[in-house]
């Protein structure tokens, strides 16, 4: 199986949408249209797709300069454990070294996983959370 992970298109929502609340995200994007404007307020998004099919998502906000922030990072269940979240996260972050990226690692082995592509533990966060 080979997986290419490229830059979301709109074609691709209704899709993601599917892939989203089929994973446990549902709670966070509300419908097709939420979820076009979560994607259109983020400066990266990129999907995963396995043989013509969406497999993975995973969208970022960014100055492209200094500070980036991980927002989700999602892998169809049957497809996890492949390296398709590793390239989604490759592909998202790209391999600037002047970029801080933060993320929130609040899911089951997200600290883990995370951790093997050089992401750590920061004493120095702070969060207000939604309410």
């Amino acid at each position: 199986m080979s997986v290419q992970v490229r830059s979301i298109s709109n074609s691709d929502f209704d899709a993601v949408h599917h892939l989203l609340v089929t994973n446990g995200w549902a709670h966070r994007i509300g419908d097709v249209e939420d979820l076009g404007r979560l994607i259109s307020a983020s400066q990266r998004a990129v999907v995963a797709l396995a043989d013509d099919e969406i497999v993975g998502f995973a969208r970022a906000i960014t100055d492209g300069i200094s500070n980036g922030y991980v927002s989700m990072v999602v892998v169809a269940e049957q497809h996890r454990r492949r390296g398709i979240g590793q390239a989604l996260v490759e592909g998202l972050i790209g391999s600037e070294p002047d970029i801080t990226w933060v993320l929130r690692a609040g899911r089951t082995g997200a600290a883990e996983f995370f951790a093997k592509l050089g992401f750590r533990a920061s004493s120095t966060a702070m969060e207000r959370p939604r309410r």
